[in-house]
């Protein structure tokens, strides 16, 4: 949780979630409209999307793979070893 990565991460993770809420609110306010959409409020509901992604990489940070905001392991698995296909 401490390296570069993990907050190159952990950003690109929250303003994704940033983006989300916005488009939430936006379908949920039953259309699009540019000139009349409550931009204040969307900018509370993108702050907040993007806080609770934060908090969670933080939380998710001693799971997974090191330095990562993911709990989820991304290195390849090792294949199930099987005495059959090699002649056993």
């Amino acid at each position: 949780m401490f390296t570069k990565q993990f907050w190159k991460e952990a950003a690109e993770r929250a303003v994704k979630s940033a983006a989300q809420a916005v488009l939430g609110l936006a379908v949920l306010d039953g259309g699009f409209n540019a000139l009349e959409f409550d931009w204040g409020t969307a900018g509370g509901f993108a702050l907040g999307g993007a806080a609770l992604s934060i908090l969670s990489s933080l939380v998710t940070s001693g799971f997974g793979q090191s330095n990562s905001p993911s709990a989820v392991s991304t290195a390849p698995e090792e294949p199930d070893y099987d005495p059959a296909v090699h002649g056993e």
